[in-house]
């Protein structure tokens, strides 16, 4: 009778541990599909790189491997444009999901977050998300409400300050809410450098923020997160261009040092081929750790090239096709190179022609972290897309800039240069360059595009 007791004791014992061990792995299978529903995002965006600027939107001289192998693992998004073509308001539409006709500023005026405004950072935190960022912040500081810990970031490295940000070896940047020295960076002091031109060089902001940012992702990935990587490379430092001549700030030339250029363009593409080592970096670490498969990652530009620091955009042809650079509203000022990067859910080698715009980032983001986007968006969720799949369409896509205004509504663009200057209108489909005028001949959609501009700027 003994023996009998023992024995179901143990069958019983049995049954259990096995029911533990499949509550396990049905618990620890759920865990990996809400990571996977959940995915991470990583917006990588470079400071006025141009559409041009890449081997693989046509670069023939600045060596961009790593990025061109993103693009040929993912999908070039080639009708992808910035929220503006200058940096603030740029940044602005991204974060809120509002065109320039609906932000509080369309251009580089002061400006910093208030309470009322919501980010996609909030959303992403309501959602379960770890949100950091580095780089160029610009949208307020410690002294107000615009801080990134007040507006949805736990975790923030770099520039609050936008001008500052023009400087690659400052005293300091910010590490959350304290300075975080650079050993050995001394500035001038003088009213001509504006304290933002560096007499002693040693510690190159760009290569900390880079290590924060992959120890950001260090440090989160056995949970969704969402890293915003803003770097400054390649904006000049425009004071430096007027005080030592040369704004194009790198530690080295690096392969380019025997080129029989100016040092500007020297210091042009070793900031650009630099900076593509570090995407390599970091998509190598999305490997490493296996994550690769649950992370989005997006690499941009916040606006077209610049022609500053001494360097001219012209140089390396820098937009490509494109007719302009940055501070115009021609493609050139706007139209910025973007891939998408998921192994396994977006198809290697691929290309989308949909025009998109930073104010789709808010819903896309919200789709993916598995929430509704605010009422209020200007933006779609381009996630179909990224599968192949047709999105929401909508009639225009909409930008301003002081007095110049712009719009796309399919092929056809509209622009203003100046408050008292004539509409101009252009076939992108078959005038990509912009370069022929149709005003005269199409009146009608003239007036309809007008009408578009008319009714995205009512509250300005």
């Amino acid at each position: 009778m003994q023996i009998q007791i023992n024995s179901v004791r143990m069958i019983s014992w049995i049954v259990g541990v096995l029911l533990l061990a499949t509550l396990v792995a049905f618990s620890g299978q759920v865990h990996a599909t809400s990571a996977r529903q959940q995915p991470n995002i990583i917006w990588i965006m470079t400071d006025d790189l141009g559409y041009g600027d890449l081997g693989c939107f046509g670069q023939k001289t600045i060596r961009t491997p790593n990025i061109d192998q993103l693009a040929s693992s993912g999908m070039k998004l080639t009708n992808f444009y910035a929220g503006c073509t200058v940096c603030r308001p740029s940044r602005l539409v991204l974060w809120t999901g509002l065109h320039t006709g609906h932000t509080a500023i369309s251009a580089n005026q002061a400006y910093h977050f208030t309470p009322e405004v919501e980010t996609v950072g909030e959303r992403l935190q309501q959602a379960g998300y770890t949100t950091g960022g580095v780089g160029k912040w610009a949208m307020g500081d410690t002294t107000n409400t615009g801080h990134p810990l007040e507006n949805g970031f736990d975790f923030w490295m770099g520039y609050l300050n936008q001008s500052n940000a023009h400087n690659y070896y400052p005293p300091h940047i910010w590490l959350n809410r304290g300075k975080y020295p650079l050993k050995g960076n001394v500035l001038y002091e003088d009213e001509k450098s504006r304290g933002r031109v560096a007499k002693e060089r040693i510690t190159y902001s760009h290569d900390v923020m880079t290590e924060q940012a992959l120890e950001f992702i260090r440090r989160n990935h056995h949970q969704p997160f969402l890293l915003n990587v803003h770097w400054t490379i390649p904006h000049a430092n425009n004071e430096g261009g007027g005080y030592t001549g040369n704004g194009m700030e790198v530690p080295d030339y690096g392969e380019y040092k025997d080129k029989d250029w100016p040092d500007t363009a020297k210091g042009q593409a070793a900031m650009i081929t630099r900076m593509d080592g570090d995407v390599g970096r970091i998509r190598d670490l999305l490997v490493e750790l296996g994550i690769d498969r649950e992370t989005l990652l997006i690499f941009t530009s916040d606006n077209g090239p610049h022609s500053e620091g001494k360097h001219k955009h012209e140089y390396f042809n820098a937009n490509g096709p494109l007719r302009g650079f940055k501070r115009d509203l021609y493609e050139g000022g706007i139209r910025v190179p973007t891939i998408a990067y998921w192994p396994g859910t977006v198809a290697p080698g691929t290309t989308c022609e949909v025009p998109l715009a930073f104010w789709d980032f808010m819903p896309t983001a919200c789709d993916l972290a598995g929430i509704e986007s605010p009422a209020n968006t200007d933006g779609i969720s381009f996630l179909p897309a990224l599968a192949n799949q047709p999105v929401i369409e909508r009639p225009y896509l909409y930008w301003q800039y002081q007095d110049k205004r712009a719009v796309r509504a399919g092929n056809w663009k509209l622009v203003r240069t100046g408050k008292d200057k004539p509409w101009e209108l252009y076939d992108l489909e078959a005038d990509l360059g912009e370069e022929t005028d149709l005003a005269a001949d199409y009146q009608k959609v003239v007036k309809r595009l007008e009408g578009y501009a008319k009714e995205a700027s009512q509250q300005n």
